[in-house]
């Protein structure tokens, strides 16, 4: 697909830095991958709109930004605000426009803002919603975070699903492949890449609503299941019934973690009053001798 004009994108300075950023990275991309793209049809010539994406690789955000920029439409893509501190890396972030995300803090909400005054000045802004590598064993998208639907409710911009299949191939999440098997980084062979947008998500019914957490959760469902549709679509493959609760997950891992440690207590418990009994009983014939 021809690529598009850059006049509605930016001012001048950013697209500057934004094709210079482009000229370092895409040959790196391009001797790592062999690229699939598709979808670019579901991209909206002008105006702001939101692209939410699956996360299953560290390198997912150069490839997916490699996908995005070939489109005619770069992304500003939110990422953690430690990467902003590195040198150089940090420095390339803040000239192509790219937005902080403040965790855990009580700036979390600039990133939101940032992200709505892209998005009403007619830019691209890129979500991963999962809001980290997902866990999936099978690798399939997770849960995700409110951010994307709160976003994409306040501003009415169109929400496209974006996902991508290969890359973990590259670069193995967390160091594992599928089913949890050690991996390792694997430059070459190239490896197919396919990454592929589908059509906009009906948020129609959450327009005009107040944005309570419930509206926020089903809107946010809604998002995820457009994702899936598209990777399942990519893959050949059926997703799973349910999806992976990242949160429910960890809370059952601290339970078990809990249980153990109450068993092992008890153990612990049960052998000091054995080796107690055994104790008394030594000292008891002791004494029966004695006499």
């Amino acid at each position: 697909m021809a690529r598009r004009s850059y006049a509605s994108f930016g001012n001048a300075d950013y697209g500057i830095w934004y094709r210079f950023a482009a000229v370092l990275v895409k040959p790196v991309t391009t001797a790592l991958v062999k690229p699939e793209w598709h979808g670019w049809e579901n991209f909206p010539e002008k105006g702001g709109f939101l692209t939410v994406v699956n996360h299953n690789s560290v390198i997912d955000p150069v490839v997916y930004a490699h996908f995005q920029y070939n489109s005619g439409r770069p992304p500003r893509i939110l990422g953690k605000s430690s990467l902003f501190k590195v040198p150089f890396i940090g420095f390339m972030l803040r000239k192509t426009g790219q937005i902080p995300v403040y965790r855990d803090s009580t700036d979390a909400a600039h990133a939101f803002r940032a992200a709505i005054e892209a998005i009403d000045n007619g830019q691209v802004v890129q979500f991963y919603p999962e809001g980290t590598i997902t866990r999936d064993p099978q690798l399939w998208p997770m849960t995700g975070k409110s951010g994307a639907a709160r976003v994409a409710l306040m501003t009415g911009a169109p929400v496209i699903p974006v996902a991508h299949w290969g890359a973990h191939e590259i670069v193995p999440p967390y160091g594992k492949g599928l089913g949890g098997r050690p991996a390792k980084v694997s430059l070459f062979p190239r490896k197919k890449v396919v990454v592929a947008a589908g059509p906009p998500v009906d948020l129609s019914r959450y327009q005009g609503k107040e944005l309570t957490s419930q509206v926020l959760r089903e809107a946010t469902e809604d998002i995820m299941d457009a994702i899936t549709e598209v990777l399942a679509q990519i893959r050949g493959e059926q997703p799973p019934a349910e999806r992976f609760d990242l949160r429910r997950a960890r809370i059952a891992k601290n339970r078990s973690a809990r249980n153990r440690g109450a068993e092992n207590d008890s153990t612990e418990n049960d052998s000091a009053e054995n080796d107690s009994t055994e104790n008394d009983s030594t000292e008891n014939n002791s004494t029966e001798a004695d006499r």
